[in-house]
């Protein structure tokens, strides 16, 4: 009696959950998985109207078959080997700092950091763009009067552009999170390797960095999925600015392209379910890594 009102209870607790996450997450995915196996295709000469037919897989080896697609998960990987380091080192680093006994001034620092976190990305991209304007930035005549001349829309500037962009959006975030995890730290282990002669590096980096091991694992594991959802910063970038970056410079503005653009939801589709599935094997392997070194550890 007692087990069954338990299980009732918890039913009436997880339902809206279930519901929830079953219209807007299960449904979704099953309805773009049956749309990629479909395409539009015109009757007659053209002059007809357009039919609806089953495909089967021919969307996801168009995609797979076309370079510019291919060539954005290029663009993603090197997006994720500049990136990822640059953040989580950064974040980390931050976070320490304000935890260590020298840092002053704690919580305006906190807010500091956290701040261009509050700016939603489209507007952040705005700023960044203006600042990347030659003619418009102060940022860019400072460095064209000492001498340095950079051209942030260029084949060879726009990766570090964008990178520049979501570290100034995420950097403030992941830092509260792992100086979150360093204030959970029993302050007596600390103190223990301090007595026993442990320098200020010594206890950041053999102490307190595999003490937050699982809250660094959270982040890369987040960060590799935000990273593989690249969109809002190149998109801006694209538009009017002569940069480098084409509409098809990520398989996420990719997929945008061919369902607005060209208005082929079935190879949209596709794309956003190959995209979906580098995301779950990524995932995977990022766990399984962590998991494994974790043990060891």
């Amino acid at each position: 009696m007692k087990r069954a009102r338990t299980t009732r209870a918890a039913a009436i607790l997880l339902g809206p959950f279930f519901v929830l996450f079953t219209v807007v997450m299960v449904l979704p995915i099953g309805y773009a998985v049956w749309l990629s196996l479909f395409t539009e295709k015109q009757s007659g000469l053209g002059f007809g109207g357009t039919e609806t037919v089953f495909s089967g897989l021919d969307n996801y080896t168009a995609a797979l078959g076309d370079r510019a697609f291919r060539e954005g998960f290029g663009v993603l990987l090197g997006y994720c080997l500049f990136y990822i380091p640059l953040l989580l080192i950064g974040a980390l680093a931050l976070a320490l700092l304000l935890d260590s006994a020298l840092a002053r001034a704690r919580r305006f620092f906190q807010l500091a950091l956290f701040l261009p976190h509050a700016v939603p990305g489209i507007i952040a991209a705005l700023i960044w763009v203006y600042l990347y304007t030659p003619q418009l930035s102060p940022v860019v005549s400072a460095m064209e009067s000492g001498g340095i001349g950079f051209d942030f829309f260029s084949p060879e500037g726009a990766l570090p552009s964008i990178v520049n962009i979501a570290l100034w959006e995420w950097l403030g975030y992941n830092m509260v999170i792992f100086y979150a995890a360093l204030q959970a730290i029993d302050r007596s282990v600390l103190e223990a390797a301090t007595v026993d002669g442990a320098g200020a590096w010594r206890v950041a980096l053999s102490i307190k960095v595999p003490l937050i091991r699982a809250s660094v694992v959270m982040v890369a594991l987040f960060t590799v999925i935000g990273s593989l959802q690249l969109f809002t910063e190149p998109l801006i970038l694209n538009k009017g600015t002569g940069s480098a970056v084409s509409s098809t410079w990520t398989p996420n503005m990719y997929a945008y392209t061919a369902a607005f653009e060209r208005n082929d939801y079935g190879l949209a589709a596709a794309a956003s379910i190959l995209l979906a599935l580098t995301a779950a094997l990524l995932s995977f392997v990022v766990t399984r890594f962590t998991g494994r070194k974790g043990k060891k550890a």
